[in-house]
This record gives C-alpha cells, sequence and structure tokens, in this order.
C-alpha cells in the first residue's frame, strides 16, 4: 500500500513538473526565494504593530520566532532522521525524466517540506491574527502559501505528498502557535 502510494507520488511530480516551461521559469525561481518576500512579511509585521501595543507586538514577534523555530526543527526531524525521504533530483530514476532549475537541489532528503510548512504556518498564524481588520486576509496568504508550496514540485525539489504533509503541519501549526498568542497576550493584558 505505501509502495503504491509512493510510486502515485512520483507519478504526480513528474506530471506536474513537467507542466513547466522555460516561459515560466524564471517567475517560479523568484517565488520560490524566501528572501524574496521579506516586503510581504514587513507589511503583516507592520499591520500587526498597527493592531497591537508595543508590548504585545513584542511579544507576538517572539511567538512567530518560536513558530517559525519549530515548524522548521520539525522539518528536519522528519527530514534526517524519522523518514529520510530523498528528493526527487537525488532519485537516478527520475533524473532524466525531471525538470530540475537550480543548480543545487537541497540536501539530500526532502519528505516533508520547510517552505510549505513555514509558509502556510505565517499565512494561518497572520491571517488568523489581522482577520479582524483584515477579513479576506488569511484567503491571499493561504493561495500565497500554496503557490509557495507548488514552486517546489514545479523547481524539482519535492514531490507533491512533501508539499501536502508540509502544508497540513504549517496549518496546524500557526493554529496553534495563534491559540499561544492569544493565551499569552490575555496573561500579560491582565499584569
Amino acid at each position: 500500500m505505501l509502495d503504491q502510494l509512493v510510486e502515485y507520488d512520483k507519478e504526480l511530480f513528474l506530471f506536474l513538473n513537467n507542466l513547466g516551461s522555460t516561459t515560466w521559469d524564471g517567475f517560479w525561481l523568484f517565488y520560490t526565494d524566501k528572501l524574496h518576500w521579506i516586503p510581504l512579511y514587513a507589511v503583516l509585521a507592520v499591520l500587526m504593530y498597527k493592531r497591537l501595543n508595543t508590548k504585545m507586538f513584542v511579544l507576538t514577534l517572539v511567538v512567530i520566532a518560536l513558530m517559525i523555530l519549530f515548524t522548521d526543527q520539525i522539518t528536519n526531524l522528519f527530514k534526517n532522521v524519522i523518514v529520510k525521504r530523498h528528493r526527487p533530483c537525488h532519485e537516478d530514476e527520475l533524473v532524466q525524466a525531471m525538470r530540475l532549475l537550480k543548480s543545487w537541489c537541497g540536501g539530500q532528503y526532502g519528505y516533508f517540506s520547510g517552505h510549505s510548512s513555514n509558509s502556510m504556518a505565517v499565512a494561518i498564524f497572520s491571517g488568523l491574527i489581522l482577520r479582524y481588520k483584515y477579513k479576506y486576509l488569511i484567503y491571499i496568504l493561504i493561495i500565497w502559501a500554496m503557490a509557495m508550496a507548488y514552486s517546489r514540485v514545479y523547481i524539482g525539489v519535492h514531490y507533491p505528498l512533501d508539499i501536502l504533509t508540509g502544508m497540513i503541519f504549517g496549518g496546524l501549526s500557526g493554529w496553534m502557535f495563534y491559540k499561544l498568542d492569544k493565551y499569552l497576550q490575555s496573561r500579560f493584558q491582565l499584569k
């Protein structure tokens, strides 16, 4: 059963990866680079700052840092210790049939995607924090995070199950850290 699922995942990866074209390669390489999204993170931080007082904003930034650390470390634990599933670009049987857009495809293992988990965590957390003022922001951020996840398949460094698991884990992490932030905000507001 698991072997069949892995085979379907490889087939879906090859299908999605080979949908790409040189016309769109530059866009997806740009999109997948986390550094290009610093302006978005800055805008989200400013929106949160406007919603909270300085003390509560600093507390929220600490929670965000913990959330990113948590999603990153759990992702690395799964990749390098628990699952150890090779990235598609490290599979000899796939390399000839796939499109790899980067000269270096990342570490040896890819299950599950850190880009997917981190971006979905940020989307859910930020969308929930800002939902009272910006009602539809969470939906825009979820679409942004889903596109980030897809970019990992497009450039050839993750399987679809890698990104799906990353998005689910990231969404749960974003919700969990939102609840933690809410709890801490209420505790510190009382003092």
